[in-house]
Parts: C-alpha cells; structure tokens; sequence
C-alpha cells in the first residue's frame, strides 16, 4: 500500500488536470537495476530479469485494479531506456561533472546509498531499514555535485514551491545549507545495472539511472536532447514521491539535470508515510497493508476514497479497518449514496422519473446553489495544492447540505397534495437535489472515478457523456426539463 498511496494520489491530479482541460502526461512504472533487485532475485532462485519482469507486471495489474489511468510505464531495464541513459551520461561526462576516484565508507543496500555516520543510528543501522550498513571500499565515478552548490541555494530562495509541502522544503534546505559533497554515480561490485559507456566493468548507479525514467519515457526512443524533452512534455509539473527519497529528488536530480543541460521539474512533492494502527508497518511484525486484499473485499472506489480523504497528503496517515469500513459506509453509502437514492426514489413515485424544470432557472439565491458554487471553488483550489483531503471535504459538504435541504424542505409532504402550487415546488426541490448531484459526480470522479460514473449513469446520462466530461459541468445548470432518470440503484452498497 505504501507504493499504491502515491500512485493514487497522482493518479487524482492526473484525472483533475484532465478535466481542466489540460494535455497530461502521467508517468508511473517501476525501477529495476541495482544490487538490493539481484539479491532479492537470488533469494527465490531467479535471475533478475526474470524477477523484474514479474515484479513489473504485478504493478501493472496493481495499478488496473486500482483504476490508475497511466499514459507511461517506464521500465528501465528498458533498451530505450538504457540507451537514454548513456546518452545523459555522456552529456555529463562531456560537461566534466564526471571524474574517477576511491571511495569508502558505510553503505545502506536498500537505500542504494552511502551514509554519513552522523546520519545512522545504533550499530551502524539505517535509521529507515533498521539494518546494519556495510563498510565498502572501492573506485567509483563520482558527479561533481558540489559544483551546484551555489544554485541550489538560488533555486531554493527563489522558488519556495520547488520542494512541496513547505516543511518538506526546510529539510532540503538544511541538507544543502550542511554543504554539498560529491557523490558517487557508479558501482565496482555491482553486475546488476546498465555497464558506465566510459568504463564498462562498473555499472551505473540505480539512482542515476533511474531518475532519467521521467525523461526517457516521455522521449519514446528519442535522442535525449533538451530539444526532445522539451518537445515531448518536460519538464515535468510535479514529481509525486516519499520523503525518504526526497534528497535525490530535490537535490541530485535538479543539479543532474543542468549539467545535462535540461530544464528542472516545477515541484518536487513528498509524501508521507503509512502506519496500521498506529504502529510501523513491515514484513516482521506482519502488518503489511495488501492493496489487492483491500480491493477485493472494499471495492476500489472504498480504497480510493479513504487514503486520499483520511490522509493529509504530505504527512504520515494511519490506516485501521474500523475507521476504514465506519468512514467508507459514513461518506460514500449514506451521505452521498442515500441522498440520491431516495431522491430518486421520490422522483420516481412523484414524477415518473422525470426532472419537472430545468436546473438553471433554480433562483440564483437558493442555498444549495449557492453552497454547490463555493464548494466547487473550494474543490478546484485543494485539488490543484495536492491537498485532496480538504477537496474531499468540500465535496461531502456538497452532499450534507443536500441532505439538510431534503430534511428540511420534506417535499414528500408537498407531493400529498397533488396538482397544487406545493407540488409544484416539491418537484423543484428535488430537481435542485439531483443537479448538486450531478455536479458532485463531476467533481468527485479524480477521487472515485467508478463511483462518480454510477452517479452519472443514475441521473440518465449515458457512458460517453461522462468520459467527454470536464470541469465546466461542474457549473450549476446541467440538468434539463423532461429528463428521464434511471430507476434507482443503490450506487454504493453499505459494508457489512
């Protein structure tokens, strides 16, 4: 779950930038070189192509299961992408950012990285893995990252949004304000990897190799010139990753980049963590969170929903199946679900399943109209900060004053009397009830895109109008005099 959270979230923005109109590259996909992968081929008896190949299409189905809507998938065991690589390498190498020398000192396998002892905890251990780092002495090519030292500090003065959310920023900032120092790009001992163009019994360090993925699967097979990236989409909007990644993101890779002569992505966004129940997840202690498990009993739009509306994106969240199922059956099943079920309940026991006005002569000042503009608002702004639990929120809000203007309104009383003025307006409540739905299912679908369809669908729209839709139909006025509603359905059935 802690790879399917982010996934999710990027897949949100990707699916909200769409409905703006806007043209969206989302790039996923896996990294696969290094010396963590070959061990852990080893372990079950595999060569490591054979288990990257396994591994990638076990995310692929991953992200069809959780409705993930990718334009790429990068793979860097990819020949395009190896290709890519040389090719950055040697733009790096030519620039002279490139040199020869020994290293030592403690290395994390599964960060892929070296550390500084001030940065460790007891024994020697990574304070992310918990697990002793090993001593290593070998000749490595180094990038001159110190080189950068001066126009980081510019770039992280001068561009606050560079690192999101801002204490995100603060821990960059401390990073590089401690002094650059260069850092190693390749490996002696290390087989699994694209061989260094200059020096082929070295491979190439999986971080630099593995960042060029944004680049070379925009490129499709191009030469990696800053002239075809450009042409292709980059540089990127934002980069959605952990916060345990954070200083390769927003540290190596901008200063890589210029060195390349390429432009640097607009954000870096880091997020947070995952716990279950409060604790630390991990293998050990087997609290591990199946993303599968929880699609296959909750459904994806359940899953969807609970990690982007509970989470605070950015922070560490923590996921419990209590809270799960008890806010899952709050939001989804009663106060949206409800509301348009009994909705169209009445309209069908009322008014023949049919909408008696056309939503935009609803007076300007009725209040659901007025809280469905604002919500709106409100929506579109959190969505575009990343902060998709406040977007949620102002959405549900959406389906809580429909909730109270049905309470209030009760226009089952006003059908008793039939052919009156009562009646009249009883079947105007309802049509005011179904066009905030209608916008809801608009603005809710980056979130539960599944769900949002069942919605439309439910209001009489066919499948073709909800994939042409785009956040103007969010404004008040869609649904017209004479539309024929569907016989109604709950469109998310309570968990049990």
């Amino acid at each position: 779950m802690g790879s399917a959270y982010p996934t999710i979230a990027a897949d949100a923005f990707a699916r909200f930038q769409r409905l703006q109109g806007r043209n969206v590259v989302f790039v996923t996909g896996t990294d696969e070189h290094g010396e963590k992968i070959a061990t852990a081929a080893a372990a079950k008896g595999r060569k490591p192509k054979e288990h990257c190949d396994l591994i990638a299409n076990e995310y692929a189905s991953l992200w069809k299961d959780l409705n993930i809507s990718y334009d790429k998938f990068i793979r860097t065991t990819d020949e395009a992408h190896e290709r890519a690589v040389e090719q950055f390498y040697k733009r790096v190498y030519d620039k002279e950012d490139i040199y020869c020398a020994n290293y030592e000192g403690l290395y994390c396998v599964n960060c892929e990285e070296y550390k500084d002892a001030k940065d460790l905890i007891e024994e020697h251990c990574c304070p992310i893995h918990r697990k002793p780092c090993v001593e290593r002495k070998e000749k490595n090519y180094f990038f001159a990252l110190s080189k950068y030292q001066s126009r980081l500090e510019e770039l992280l003065s001068t561009r606050p949004a560079f690192v999101r959310p801002p204490f995100r920023m603060n821990e960059v900032l401390g990073w590089v304000k401690e002094g650059l120092h260069d850092f190693s790009i390749s490996r002696e001992a290390v087989e699994w990897g694209i061989p260094v163009p200059t020096d082929k019994k070295q491979t190439i360090y999986v971080w630099f190799d593995a960042l060029l993925g944004y680049i070379s699967a925009l490129l499709d097979g191009k030469e990696v010139t800053p002239e075809n990236a450009a042409a292709s989409g980059w540089p990127a909007s934002v980069h959605i990753i952990g916060k345990d990644i954070l200083r390769f993101h927003a540290v190596y890779w901008p200063a890589m980049l210029w060195s390349a002569g390429f432009a640097i992505p607009e954000t870096v966004f880091g997020h947070g963590f995952l716990t279950k129940d409060g604790l630390k997840m991990g293998k050990s202690l087997g609290n591990t969170i199946e993303p599968q498990e929880l699609v296959s009993r909750f459904g994806v739009d359940s899953v969807r929903y609970f990690f982007l509306n509970e989470m605070e994106f950015g922070r560490d969240g923590d996921y419990s199946e209590e809270r799960f199922i008890t806010i899952v059956n709050a939001h989804l099943a009663n106060t949206i679900g409800n509301l348009l079920n009994r909705t169209l309940g009445l309209l069908k026991k009322n008014c023949a399943s049919t909408i008696s006005v056309d939503s935009e002569s609803i007076p300007e000042e009725n209040p659901v109209r007025v809280f469905a503009e604002a919500a709106v608002a409100r929506a579109k702004r959190r969505y575009s900060e990343l902060h998709f639990s406040s977007a949620c929120e102002a959405l549900l809000s959406l389906a809580n004053t429909g909730n109270a203007y049905l309470e209030e309104r009760a226009p089952w009383t006003g059908f008793k009397q039939k052919a009156t003025p009562a009646a009249e307006a009883a079947a105007k409540d309802l049509a005011v009830i179904l066009e905030s739905v209608r916008i809801l299912s608009v603005a809710l679908s980056p979130v539960v895109p599944d769900l949002c369809k069942r919605m439309w669908l439910q209001l009489g729209y066919q499948d073709e109008h909800f994939n042409q839709i785009s956040w103007d139909d969010t404004r008040w006025g869609g649904l017209k005099a004479g539309q024929l509603v569907a016989t109604p359905s709950p469109v998310f059935p309570k968990i049990e």
